[in-house]
């Protein structure tokens, strides 16, 4: 399990009730988490603690909200998700800029020697690194890797078959100054999908996030740019990967994910 949460009631008298939310991995706490915050609300809004289509989350990143949002399915639809909804989360933009960030050798080694040849970085210092080929990966136009001191690390690759194939090597990304690192590329045409992404966070015991949201908040901006376009239709393309759906909101500066969510296990822990 890469991350659980904790719920705690604040009012639920208002329009939208309000509950504490916060997230730890298997070692720490965290300010963000995406996939977690989805079953949050999945678990409110599915066994009727709520009324209510929205959901108010007081978190370290400020004032969350999760929607229900019906979905009208065709008769022959091939959907088997046992819930009629999805959950939209709004989350805040993670900013991309210029950097001057130098601690290439570190990168270059995390991807077997690879040269780096540019680097730009979020508002969290997330960095984004172009590397040359020189991996085991069949790289022709070049890598973009992501150093994160303070959050996380991304890359991006050139196609999403790289993304898929990538082999991260755990013991050195463990060395990074930030918690792990985001690999991204773009979507073979076709498959459906805008662009591909994974999530490897080793130092918190998450070798590999299955479905990270929250990267979304610094790949939504980045994609924008690259793609022309505020609607993004993502894989998280782990072995347990999953579907993100992306809308970034430009000038209030929000990210919304869509998702959906099912209970699998049920128990009782005693504290």
């Amino acid at each position: 399990m890469s991350q659980t949460f904790y719920l705690t009631p604040i009012t639920l008298t208002k329009a939208n009730p309000t509950f504490g939310l916060r997230w730890f991995t298997p070692v720490t706490e965290v300010d963000l988490c995406g996939h977690a915050t989805l079953a949050a609300a999945h678990f409110l809004f599915a066994y009727g603690f709520v009324k209510t289509d929205t959901i108010e989350f007081s978190t370290k990143s400020g004032i969350l909200t999760a929607k229900r949002v019906p979905e009208a399915h065709a008769p022959n639809s091939q959907d088997d998700w046992p819930t009629g909804y999805s959950i939209e989360l709004d989350f805040p933009v993670l900013k991309v800029a210029e950097t001057n960030f130098a601690d290439v050798p570190a990168v270059s080694k995390s991807l077997n020697g690879a040269s780096v040849v540019e680097m730009i970085e979020t508002s969290k210092s997330d960095l984004f690194v172009r590397i040359s080929s020189g991996t085991n990966m069949d790289i022709q136009e070049g890598i973009f890797c992501s150093i994160l001191l303070e959050k996380n690390d991304g890359i991006l690759l050139p196609s999403g078959e790289a993304v898929v194939e990538c082999q991260p090597q755990f013991d050195q990304i463990k060395n990074f100054p930030g918690r792990g690192i985001i690999i991204t590329g773009p979507a073979p045409q076709g498959s459906g999908f805008d662009f591909y992404s994974r999530f490897f966070c080793p130092k918190f015991r998450i070798n590999e996030d299955p479905v990270c949201g929250s990267a979304h908040c610094a790949l939504a901006p980045y994609w924008r740019k690259k793609l022309a376009k505020c609607d993004f239709v993502a894989l998280a393309a782990s072995p347990r990967g999953g579907v993100v759906k992306v809308h970034l909101d430009e000038e209030n500066q929000r990210v919304f994910l869509r998702g959906k969510a099912v209970a699998v296990m049920e128990g009782s822990l005693l504290v």
